[in-house]
């Protein structure tokens, strides 16, 4: 199946030997597709969305509300990808942009930073949700969230701190707060990164909380079987 990746963000270039850039990542995660990467935020967009039968939206240090070239241009292109019935899922920013295109809202969360691993309970089952579990613990790294959902939206996992955790937008729009692409070790270089925007209980509580098991494999399955 040929997959685009909209890339949104690049990890830092003393980073990559280790980690990688982020379509590393999401081969990695779904190795079973045939990638295609467009550097969005470097101006590189698609020029005809049928080459692609899935496309996936990385996460980016930028706010979909910001009045970029590449970001108003972007959620044009959500906007084509969700009136096409394209299959679309969109990870941290990626989620953001499903919100922000069609027609819900995003702003910086007043729950602050949201960093680690969180679990976050299933509010509603849906058939490709295969192995079903009730909850499901991923591996955060925002502060803007989701705060006002587009019509035909209907949110499926959520947590106190961020309720907006998992949702759909009809059949074929799926949005990921969380980060199932990332690495413990790469969050954590984010986090220790960020102790002068976060603050240092948010870091402390965040690099704490990834001694708990994630779920990266569930929710790649469940990706796997919504696109069908």
């Amino acid at each position: 199946m040929k997959a685009a990746l909209l890339l949104c963000d690049h990890v830092k270039p003393q980073y990559l030997e280790e980690f990688g850039n982020y379509p590393d990542m999401f081969a990695q995660l779904f190795p079973e597709f045939e990638w295609t990467v467009f550097d969005v935020c470097n101006g590189h967009f698609p020029e005809d969305l049928d080459e692609h039968e899935v496309y996936f939206a990385s996460g980016s240090h930028r706010s979909v509300y910001e009045e970029e070239d590449w970001i108003i241009r972007l959620l044009g292109v959500i906007r084509e990808i969700y009136q096409q019935k394209k299959y679309f899922v969109g990870v941290c920013f990626g989620h953001q942009l499903i919100g922000q295109a069609l027609g819900g809202k995003v702003i910086k969360s007043p729950n602050g930073w949201c960093v680690g691993a969180h679990e976050f309970e299933i509010q509603k089952q849906e058939a490709w949700m295969q192995p079903f579990q009730n909850s499901i613990r991923l591996l955060m790294m925002c502060q803007d969230q989701v705060v006002q959902l587009p019509e035909e939206s209907t949110v499926l996992a959520g947590n106190e701190k961020c309720p907006v955790g998992i949702f759909k937008v009809g059949e074929t729009m799926l949005g990921i707060q969380a980060h199932p692409e990332f690495s413990k070790e790469y969050d954590r270089l984010l986090m220790e990164n960020r102790v002068h925007i976060m603050g240092e209980s948010v870091v402390k509580n965040g690099v704490e909380s990834l001694e708990k098991d994630i779920d990266a494999e569930v929710i790649r399955e469940w990706v796997m079987q919504f696109i069908g």
